[in-house]
């Protein structure tokens, strides 16, 4: 083959040694062999060109010691990197966790606040990556807990208010029976005490039904039941309520009846007095009637224009009690007009006097008047005020057996009173509050055999009530009684 010829040497040198390595590489594999010995190390490496051709050798002879040190600089070099890299390696770790850390401490105390209930926490956005996107997920999370809390918050003030402010009463149980909610209206109703959170559901409603019995209802089903509480009336309805799990219990309402039991009363008491009311005029005239008719010709002159007469007069109170009976009934039904004028009570007042003294002195009585000096102007229908003053002037007529009437006008800011106070029989205490009711009578015999309905009291109660005044009554039993009309006055009167 060829023979083999120095391209360059290090050194300058224009011939090699042949060694194994060299001999090695020649085969056209690398020569690392080495005597440990020797102080010299070699290595020959084969280059081959493109197909084999111009073939060369890589041959590297040097002392040990320097390829030591070389070696050795080269480790150190390694090393001094390696080092390097890893402080740098460090360092970008710890910048690199501070920047993911940070936001996720911020997200986590962030977590907590709101936990706590302070949804108006917010964090910072301060990148646009993952962690930045979180946390504007987290913030806009926040602000929509925030509105839908306060929203709930809202609903529930609002259901809290109705609670609190209704009329009926209201209260929840558990399905231990223990007290969840009581309602003012259901605490007054029951005449409970301030300790009702002690209170358990037997312990109020035991008599009507046990919590077994009604936490045993289907849906829908309900216990009614009335009850009397010292002066009320109430009309109760029992149910259960479902909720998840566990979370039902018992729900109760109450009514107060009182006010609608009273007003059935009255309708049956107003009926049965219409009834006898009319039943005795009416017996009355059918059996004079009869009377003249069986028997008119043996009858005398005399007895039968007695007897005509009354047959009139049993007939006039008909008629009087049906004319008060249809005032009562436009005036419930809001029928009644009402001629506005501005006038004098005093005038009024002097009026009636002299209109009435007379009569009143044929009874054995003394009526008198006081009126104070000026005018007493009140704005309203004159003819139906001055119904109100006769009425209770004519009252007092009859209920006073002895002594006398006396009608005072006196003036006070904004109101004008008319007062009609009598030395009668007086009203027992028990029956003032009922004394405007239709047919109410003190003294029933006395006032039908003075021809009174019994409406005359009810009728002036509507015509003031209208007025937008009021009617105070004093009275002590044997003793006499004092009646007050108080009526708006016009401005400038008083």
């Amino acid at each position: 083959g060829k023979t083999p010829r120095l391209l360059i040497a290090s050194d300058g040198s224009t011939g090699v040694e042949i060694t194994p390595n060299i001999l090695t590489a020649l085969q056209g594999r690398a020569g690392y062999l080495s005597d440990s010995s020797e102080e010299y190390m070699d290595v020959a490496i084969p280059l081959t060109g493109a197909n084999n051709q111009n073939s060369y050798i890589i041959y590297i002879k040097d002392n040990k010691q320097t390829v030591e040190a070389l070696t050795m600089q080269l480790f150190l070099i390694i090393m001094e990197s390696l080092i390097v890299g890893l402080v740098i390696s460090i360092l970008l770790s710890f910048l690199l966790s501070k920047t993911m850390v940070i936001p996720i401490q911020s997200l986590t105390k962030a977590a907590n606040r709101i936990a706590t209930g302070d949804f108006s926490e917010r964090i910072e956005v301060q990148a646009k990556d993952e962690i930045g996107v979180l946390t504007q997920t987290f913030n806009n999370m926040a602000a929509k807990l925030n509105i839908t809390l306060k929203d709930i918050e809202n609903e529930r003030n609002k259901l809290a208010t109705v609670f609190q402010h209704m009329t009926d009463g209201v209260l929840a149980f558990s399905n231990e029976g223990e007290i969840i909610h009581c309602n003012p209206a259901a605490e007054r109703m029951l005449e409970l005490n301030n300790s009702v959170e002690n209170l358990v559901f037997d312990d109020i409603f035991g008599e009507i039904t046990s919590l077994e019995r009604v936490l045993a209802l289907k849906k829908d089903e309900v216990i009614e039941a009335e009850r009397d509480i010292g002066s009320r009336s109430l009309e109760i309805f029992i149910t259960p309520f479902y909720g998840e799990a566990a979370n039902g219990g018992i729900l109760v309402v109450i009514h107060d009846i009182t006010v609608q039991r009273r007003s059935d009363e009255q309708r049956r008491e107003f009926v049965a007095n219409v009834s006898h009311e009319l039943r005795t005029p009416i017996t009355n005239v059918r059996s004079y009637a009869e009377t003249l008719s069986d028997y008119g010709s043996e009858i005398s002159e005399e007895e039968r224009n007695n007897f005509l007469n009354i047959i009139l007069s049993e007939s006039d109170r008909m008629t009087k009690i049906v004319q008060d009976l249809l005032a009562l009934s436009k005036f419930d039904a809001g029928e009644i007009d009402f001629k506005t004028e501005v006038f004098d009570v005093t005038e009024s007042a002097r009026s009636i006097y002299e209109a009435m003294r007379l009569e009143v002195s044929k009874q054995g009585l003394k009526l008198s008047i006081s009126l104070p000096a000026g005018a007493a102007l009140v704005e309203g229908d004159k003819a139906r005020i001055e119904q109100v003053i006769i009425n209770i002037v004519s009252n007092a007529v009859r209920y006073t057996s002895e002594g006398g009437i006396d009608i005072s006008v006196t003036k006070v800011p904004g109101e004008v009173r008319i007062m009609v106070k009598d030395t009668g029989i007086g009203i027992p205490k028990k029956d003032i509050p009922r004394i405007f009711e239709r047919f109410y009578r003190v003294d029933k015999a006395r006032s039908r055999a003075m021809g009174g309905t019994g409406l005359g009291l009810s009728i002036s109660y509507e015509i003031v009530r209208r007025h937008n005044g009021r009617i105070e009554i004093e009275s002590e039993e044997g003793k006499g009684t004092a009646i007050t009309v108080c009526l708006p006055s016009v401005k400038g009167s008083s």
